[in-house]
């Protein structure tokens, strides 16, 4: 009884009076959910919603949670989304909600704000976008009325693509913002209010509020895609922009989303306390990796180790395309300079080329020109490269999350994938943390590996303080009458001290002559 109880209170359920269902018809709604007619759906006791979820790994924290759509065609009966939208979801290949979508649309299509963790490749962009459409229903003059944040350029653009495709027909005029220096020269002007959708970075963003007349008082929806990576503070974060945008951002209207396949206790705790009428929606384990993936962890010894065993895995025959994550951009040059004299259909991306060639890249690599990508964490989120067959890790990941985001490029839309990471002794630390989500995964793992101790693996590896060695000094007859003429002197200076005292005795004995003789 006590664990019924929490599991409803941990699903949000409201306890009141519900008419009686048997199991086997609970059984049968979660075993196939489309069957349900849409226009009974919401009406249904909660017990069923919540089976539904529950079937689906779907966990959802908020007062009065909305019900699922099973099926993309309730999208017109519910909540009167146009044909075109629904023809355009179906031709982009959607043919039913994933779990993420199921409780996403209906919650932003009621206007509710979200904070949404879901694996990498469950379809989180198109479960912003398609709401976010039919939201801002046909075009207007009145500028931007939504602007979805992403933490790098390539992902921008990908997101960008996913909207174009999505609004097609419906008239809405997206923007990507990739060039500060030609939307300097269109926002100085009244160009903007001809457009209704920005798709951006948060650096370039800020960067043009401070120096055109753009303004986002108009914003209905703001849409933080990675939202964990953008609220992180520091040189890695982008909290402060974040702040800025919202300042922008000050309509009474504005709603905000929050997506990302990993979350944090911080940015979990601000929703909690800033967002109005929050749902939180976790789909599976929060911060685990797609089940879809085939993990392993493979120990190479040193750097050397690296190099030798990737050779072994690409000469032994591979799949392309390939992606390999290193940490800096310098392991990736030199990565890439000993792989492309192999002989190999090889390329290198990180912030150092330029925008063109990096454009370029990812086209050929998407086209499968390039088999073999080299890339640093620039490529690590959101990123969707369809049909990625192998992940190396060549540099250990120095974070559960980026890890989960790295391995997520393959395994995608329901495909299975395969990822391989290296690692040292020196990775020994972080090793447990990536050992547990890959057991959660289901994959195997060593079980000496689940017993690392990680306080005393870093104690053992780090290095100790050096002691300064006693210098032992090699008696020779110089330095033998060296140490005879130093006790010497020091043996005069004490004879000298005594010969001071005894004459101060001396002298007063003679001041006072007859102290003795009384005494006696």
């Amino acid at each position: 009884m006590a664990s019924n109880v929490l599991q409803q209170l941990c699903m949000g359920v409201t306890f009141q009076k519900q008419p009686r269902v048997s199991r086997d018809r609970i059984e049968k709604l979660a075993a196939a959910p489309s069957s349900l007619p849409s226009t009974k759906l919401k009406g249904k006791p909660e017990k069923v919603q919540n089976r539904i979820r529950t079937h689906h790994g779907i966990g959802v924290w908020a007062d009065d949670i909305p019900a699922v759509v099973t099926d993309f065609e309730q999208l017109e009966t519910r909540y009167q989304c146009s044909k075109q939208l629904v023809s355009n979801i179906v031709a982009c290949g959607y043919e039913t909600p994933t779990p993420v979508q199921m409780i996403t649309i209906p919650a932003m299509l009621e206007r509710r704000e979200v904070l949404v963790s879901a694996p990498t490749g469950s379809g989180k962009t198109a479960a912003f976008v398609i709401p976010l459409v039919h939201l801002l229903g046909e075009p207007s003059t009145d500028g931007f009325r939504a602007v979805v944040v992403c933490p790098t350029r390539e992902l921008a653009k990908q997101t960008y693509r996913e909207v174009v495709r999505l609004a097609e027909g419906t008239g809405l005029r997206t923007y990507v913002l990739t060039k500060t220096s030609n939307a300097q020269k269109r926002f100085s002007s009244d160009m903007a209010k001809s457009l209704d959708i920005m798709v951006t970075t948060p650096n370039r963003l800020v960067w043009l509020l401070k120096e055109t007349k753009l303004t986002l008082g108009r914003v209905q929806h703001l849409i933080i895609d990675e939202s964990d990576r953008l609220f992180e503070a520091g040189k890695s974060g982008f909290r402060d922009q974040l702040v800025k945008i919202y300042e922008a951002c000050d309509s009474s209207k504005l709603k905000r989303a929050m997506f990302s396949a990993t979350s944090s206790k911080d940015l979990d705790k601000w929703c909690r306390l800033h967002l109005d009428s929050v749902v939180i929606v976790a789909v599976g384990a929060k911060n685990s990796a797609t089940k879809q993936v085939d993990q392993k962890l493979l120990f190479v010894g040193t750097e050397n180790g690296k190099l030798f065993q990737i050779r072994q895995i690409l000469r032994a025959g591979v799949r392309p395309p390939v992606l390999v994550f290193v940490e800096s951009k310098a392991a990736a040059k030199e990565l890439y300079s000993h792989l492309v004299l192999d002989g190999l259909n090889v390329d290198v991306i990180h912030s150092d080329r330029t925008i063109s060639d990096r454009d370029s890249i990812m086209e050929q690599f998407r086209l499968g020109k390039i088999w073999i990508l080299i890339c640093t964490e620039l490529m690590g989120r959101g990123i969707d490269f369809k049909g990625v067959q192998l992940v190396i890790n060549y540099d250990f990941p120095q974070s559960a999350a980026s890890y989960i985001h790295r391995i997520g490029r393959t395994g995608r839309a329901g495909r299975s994938g395969e990822a391989i990471t290296f690692f040292m002794e020196s990775d020994a630390p972080k090793l447990r943390e990536i050992v547990q989500i890959i057991r959660k995964a289901g994959c195997d793992v060593p079980d000496y590996m689940l017993k690392l101790r990680t306080k005393h693996l870093k104690n053992k590896l780090q290095p100790k303080a050096k002691t300064k060695l006693k210098e032992k000094t090699i008696e020779t007859d110089r330095s033998a009458k060296l140490k005879r003429l130093k006790t010497s002197k020091i043996g005069l200076k004490g004879s000298k001290k005594m010969e001071q005292k005894k004459s101060k005795a001396t002298l007063k004995k003679d001041r006072n002559p007859g102290t003795n003789s009384d005494k006696q």
